[in-house]
């Protein structure tokens, strides 16, 4: 049996989207984990935590724009949203366990209000949801781009990736074996065909950040949801840090106690990169609370 994941395309919204399906034999007969990554990144990052969780089928998305799917345009972070609703429908997931990081989370949360029934809990890690308040303030002008936008964008190969990011932040919390994932997945051939390029052009994920604050529809969504929702928080972020903090958490202090049926955890000594600075933790949490919804 197939220790890697079958990669799907499917033609929705527009777009090619992509998704890596684990253990597809299983599809039907055991809880789908339904997983989204975090701006710049992709499905393959779950790697190690999806090694973890035996017995289980899982779905890991490849976000518009991101890894193996097109789509490099975008209103607000509703299309996201609106994204990962449609991969649901399509791929008819019931009561799935919908588990999303940084900016995954944020599209999950919306995913879940726009399809009611298609997941049944949630587990958000250090989720960009910020408070209620911060979705009125006036955006940044458009073209605005993160510092994101300057990273470099051309490498020979995943190894020589892997070895610049080994010990620069805030790649250089990740888990020896999660960072190859990184690095592995993250190139594509370079359209001019000397060596490889981010399949997560710069421009493209420069423009995602500055956007955090445009979907102020993100709290009609929290207050749809009535279903289990656990988020997990990292440690708070240190101002000294310039320009931002990347390791510390975006999340909303208070936003637990937004959802209906909402818990709080939150780990202070570990960091924003948390599925792939601690793999091994993630997974026992998702099976922690899978196991407090089963009792």
């Amino acid at each position: 049996m197939s220790h890697q994941p079958k990669l799907h395309h499917l033609e929705l919204r527009g777009l090619t989207l992509a998704c890596h399906e684990w253990r597809a034999h299983l599809r039907g007969s055991a809880p789908t984990l339904w997983m989204v990554h975090a701006t710049g990144f992709h499905g393959r990052v779950w790697d190690q935590v999806i090694h973890q969780l035996p017995g289980h089928h899982v779905i890991a998305v490849d976000q518009r724009g991101h890894g193996r799917s097109g789509g490099t345009g975008f209103d607000s972070w509703a299309d996201f949203g609106r994204d990962q609703a449609a991969l649901l429908e399509a791929l008819d997931a019931k009561d799935a366990v919908g588990i999303g990081h940084s900016m995954g989370a944020h599209a999950l949360v919306q995913a879940a209000a726009f399809t009611p029934g298609r997941l049944r809990q949630l587990v958000l890690v250090d989720p960009v949801i910020r408070g209620p308040a911060e979705y009125h303030l006036p955006l940044p002008p458009p073209g605005t781009l993160h510092p994101s936008a300057q990273r470099k964008n051309r490498f020979a190969s995943a190894q020589e990736m892997f070895e610049r990011f080994a010990d620069r932040p805030p790649y250089s919390v990740f888990d020896t074996r999660s960072l190859h994932d990184y690095c592995q997945h993250s190139l594509k051939p370079a359209a001019d065909g000397q060596g490889f390029e981010l399949a997560c052009a710069p421009a493209f994920e420069g423009r995602v950040y500055p956007s955090a604050l445009g979907n102020p529809g993100i709290y009609a969504s929290i207050r749809a949801l009535d279903i289990p929702v656990l988020v997990l928080r990292a440690r708070p972020q240190d101002p000294s840090v310039k320009p931002w903090d990347a390791l510390g958490t975006p999340t909303y202090a208070q936003l637990a106690k937004e959802f209906r049926n909402g818990r709080d955890l939150q780990l202070l000594d570990k960091t924003h990169m948390l599925p792939m600075e601690d793999p091994a933790l993630v997974a026992r949490l998702i099976a922690d609370a899978m196991a407090e919804v089963a009792d």
